[in-house]
């Protein structure tokens, strides 16, 4: 499974981004869907997720503001930032959860980031 985020960039606190992740590849299923960010120097984190029934969940950091959706037919998975704050400044990754045949294990996938900046 291949993952391909778009969507990044430079905006003042207050504004908003919407990144894209597309996945690709020969897979059986993909079960939930992502982000998480990192900050230099620190730990991963979980932004939000979303099942494959389409229940979201997010960090409490990012509730109110960010809204993430999944286009399933599309293998494509977004996450709408609004309000966006100097410290939601990160590098953000898209995973996804994913079998590669019907009777393999899920395993998670990355794609490898894109930079959102926030300035004040």
């Amino acid at each position: 499974v291949q993952l391909q985020a778009s969507g990044g960039g430079s905006v003042q606190a207050g504004g908003s981004l919407r990144l894209s992740c597309a996945a690709s590849g020969r897979f059986f299923a993909i079960a939930r869907m992502g982000w998480h960010r990192q900050v230099p120097g620190k730990q991963r984190e979980m932004v939000a997720g979303i099942s494959l029934g389409g229940t979201p969940d997010y960090a409490d950091s990012v509730k109110g503001r960010f809204t993430i959706s999944r286009d399933s037919a599309k293998n494509m998975v977004y996450l709408q930032m609004n309000n966006l704050k100097q410290e939601d400044t990160a590098v953000y990754y898209c995973y996804s959860w994913a079998k590669i045949t019907y009777d393999s294990m899920i395993a998670d996938y990355w794609g490898q980031g894109t930079q959102v900046t926030v300035s004040s």
